[in-house]
């Protein structure tokens, strides 16, 4: 990474600001002995800040100081060993940040569970993971209760345990350090875990914050899940930044609008489909002091960037990327005026490319198989399977095209890629079109199975409040705007779309 870039962009974004002489050395120095992991960037910013407000939640707040001496003593009483591997079943509160950080501070590995999961589905990932132990609130017991052979650590132990745990001193950062395992979105299955890199330095922060201008010591609501891979990299980002942290355990989107205005909140980190909600509330009285809100877990809906900026101003950004890439690219405010469908340009040190199935880039323009490389590839999955590569590039799964100004555009998934009557079908194209349509609150397209063309589209649709649309008006929108094999053959209303705990859609709960 360019010397010159990290520390422009630390500069501007206020790392560099001039501070007490002593607290910067221990900064720095907590920083080269625990690196760059959740045990490090905690431990940086209660050297620096430790008095400054670290997390709000529901329940408490806690400083920097107060919440490195809390994961220090649990750290200290976890009945778990370095290369354990620990699942975390949280909601986004303090308690979350503080077994993440102990977990790593033991050496252990956090798997970071979706709280979506069904009790089979738990017992699972708890099987194939190998957990040692399970952190959960108490919310989850009955989940809990039957997955056999691991550890169940539920909120009063942890309360316990830190209590009785040893008091912080000078402690020593373990010989391997803790890696975070996240886990797919398994919206089409089990989930697998995907192995997360520790950061090197502080160039992969800079390459986010370069394009999402995030400063140190802002305000910043995490609404999209701890366990989700965006909602973890916008801890990563924060503690990196001392910032105070706005978390709530479930996402309300009144809540969450009453919490950025009663925090002056200046950043938010969410799922496009939190977005979409906030658009659902009557505008509100007053608007919130936001700056950024920076959006990533799945493509935004036709029209959402625009109108989101239009009532909050020119504050969205969308990072695309994926558990196993990380980030492959971000558009800023300005990409989405010009282009809101665009996933951006990739960021300082990271590469895209198109290409075709043997390899080869295809023209600008040409939707081709999406490939990225930056330094924060994943380490391959847990199971020891991994992702296709080429050249460096790791495969995103993902089928899109860069037009002529270098914006990236995801087209939609290989697998959700159709063949109807010879012609390649892309439903996320469809989706995007109907999207549009202001009658519908949101939609989805899937392939299904054509006795005459192999097959064909079906389109769900859950409709505004008050409003109506019948399926051939859908039809014939489609076949207004686009090819006759894009037409869908069915035609679908719902109440609403299944969604998992990050708000992706579970195509497979979709009725056929």
């Amino acid at each position: 990474m360019d010397a010159l870039f990290v520390a422009g962009t630390m500069l501007r974004r206020g790392l560099l600001n001039p501070g007490h002489p002593v607290r910067i050395v221990r900064q720095f120095a907590a920083l080269g002995r625990w690196g760059f992991g959740l045990a490090g960037e905690l431990r940086q910013a209660a050297a620096r800040s430790p008095r400054r407000v670290a997390v709000i939640d529901e329940r408490r707040q806690v400083t920097y100081a107060q919440l490195l001496d809390r994961a220090e003593r649990l750290a200290g009483a976890l009945p778990v060993a370095p290369g354990d591997r620990v699942g975390l079943l949280c909601r986004n509160s303090a308690r979350m940040v503080e077994a993440l950080v102990a977990v790593t501070t033991r050496g252990a590995d956090p798997v970071l569970v979706n709280t979506g999961l069904s009790p089979g589905q738990l017992a699972t990932v708890a099987a194939d993971q190998g957990l040692r132990a399970l952190l959960f609130d108490d919310e989850f017991a009955p989940r809990v209760a039957p997955v056999p052979d691991v550890v169940k650590i539920g909120e009063d132990r942890v309360e316990e345990l830190i209590a009785g745990g040893p008091a912080p001193r000078r402690t020593r950062p373990p010989q391997r350090p803790g890696r975070t395992i996240v886990l797919t979105s398994g919206t089409t299955g089990v989930p697998k875990g995907a192995r997360r890199p520790t950061p090197g330095g502080f160039g992969p922060l800079c390459s986010v914050i370069d394009r999402i201008p995030l400063r140190a010591g802002e305000r910043v609501l995490i609404a999209a899940p701890l366990f989700h891979t965006w909602g973890f990299a916008g801890l990563q980002i924060a503690l990196a930044l001392r910032a105070t942290i706005v978390l709530r355990r479930k996402f309300d989107p009144a809540a969450v609008l009453d919490d950025l205005l009663r925090h002056r909140c200046t950043g938010m980190i969410a799922v496009p489909v939190m977005a979409q909600q906030l658009m659902e509330l009557p505008p509100p009285a007053a608007r919130p002091a936001l700056r950024v809100v920076a959006v990533s877990g799945s493509a935004l809906p036709g029209g959402l960037a625009t109108r989101f900026m239009d009532r909050y101003g020119d504050v969205l950004y969308n990072l695309y990327g994926s558990t196993e890439a990380s980030w492959a690219s971000i558009a800023t405010p300005a990409d989405l005026r010009s282009a809101p469908s665009t996933a951006g340009r990739p960021p300082h040190g990271t590469r895209v490319a198109v290409l075709d199935e043997d390899g080869r880039p295809v023209p600008a323009g040409a939707v081709g198989r999406l490939f990225v490389g930056n330094e924060m590839l994943f380490e391959g999955y847990t199971s020891g399977a991994s992702r296709a590569m080429h050249d460096g590039l790791l495969a995103t799964g993902d089928l899109g095209h860069v037009d002529a100004d270098g914006r990236v555009f995801v087209d939609g998934r290989e697998d959700d890629m159709i063949v109807s009557g010879g012609e390649n079908v892309y439903p996320a194209e469809v989706e995007g079109l109907l999207a549009e349509l202001p009658q519908v609150r949101e939609v989805a397209v899937i392939g299904v199975p054509d006795d005459e063309y192999g097959q064909r589209l079906a389109a769900y649709l859950v409709l505004r409040d008050g409003e109506t649309l019948d399926p051939e008006a859908v039809r014939e929108h489609v076949r207004h705007h686009r090819a006759r094999f894009s037409v869908p053959r069915d035609v679908r209303f719902l109440d609403a779309l299944p969604r998992n705990a990050t708000g992706k859609v579970v195509t497979r709960e979709l009725p056929r």
